[in-house]
């Protein structure tokens, strides 16, 4: 076959396509393992910087030492009451240890349907709490998960609660798609400063937090995202949601029930 022939131009384009086809597959495979490592750290920092205990220039050694310290439960979230290994089996979950919420809410035995959280008909059943405590086991605070729409993208983040379970500690988001400048707004320093010390529940457990428009006056409320409208309502939403009835509302009492009885 002559080289500069078209059968020879088609064959040698083939072989190349094949050659970069493989390189690009073994790639994604090799680089797999340390993008998982690389998000599990990436929450970690999060869970930490929500709950205050993250230091500007830790090192993954010392961010995974401080994780390990705080106590990950998973809860059932209709009940609010913890599960063990043996009970996430039974409903479905194949290895507890590794249990993954993103894909629980695709799995028909593992999710459950919801109203009131904008655009998301159905979240997981089961969801991991983390819990801060002091040295003598006092609890210090309560790290939830949380997630909705913004403007063009689910956003998830951790929002922390302090001891008395009502009271913001801060909030932080790793994972979003929305505008730099405006909606991106939710990664400003400035901006989630604004939480710490906001009453978002009272004694009853009613949810009282409010993300407004233009600048928050109250205990219960914090400043819009200037310029950022759907963003900003989209947080409102989703922040209450999972503070009430259909999200952690049933934990945190049941939390608050269990410390007040042992102190």
């Amino acid at each position: 076959m002559r080289r500069d022939s078209v059968a020879g131009t088609i064959l040698v384009a083939a072989v190349l396509c094949v050659v970069c086809s493989v390189i690009v597959s073994g790639t994604a495979v090799g680089l797999k393992s340390i993008q998982q490592t690389n998000a599990k750290l990436d929450k970690q920092r999060n869970v930490l910087a929500a709950a205050g205990l993250l230091e500007k220039g830790d090192t993954a050694a010392q961010v995974k030492a401080k994780f390990e310290k705080i106590e990950r439960q998973t809860i059932n979230l209709e009940t609010g009451e913890p599960v063990s290994d043996e009970e996430l089996k039974e409903a479905g979950v194949a290895d507890p240890a590794n249990y993954d919420p993103a894909e629980a809410r695709d799995n028909p035995e593992l999710n459950r349907s919801v109203e009131g959280l904008n655009g998301i008909p159905k979240t997981e059943k089961y969801a991991d709490v983390y819990i801060v405590k002091s040295d003598d086991g006092a609890l210090k605070g309560v790290v939830l998960p949380i997630y909705g729409k913004g403007l063009w993208s689910t956003m998830y983040g951790f929002l922390a609660l302090e001891s008395d379970l009502d009271t913001a500690q801060g909030i932080t988001f790793y994972q979003h798609g929305e505008t730099p400048g405006l909606g991106g707004e939710v990664d400003n320093p400035a901006w989630k400063e604004k939480w710490p010390g906001k009453e978002l529940r009272n004694d009853e457990g009613k949810v009282l937090i409010e993300v407004v428009k233009g600048q928050g006056m109250g205990e219960s409320e914090v400043d819009g995202l200037s310029g950022a409208t759907i963003t900003t309502n989209g947080v409102n939403n989703f922040v209450r949601f999972w503070l009430g009835e259909q999200g952690f509302g049933p934990y945190l009492e049941n939390l608050k029930t269990k410390e007040k009885s042992n102190g």
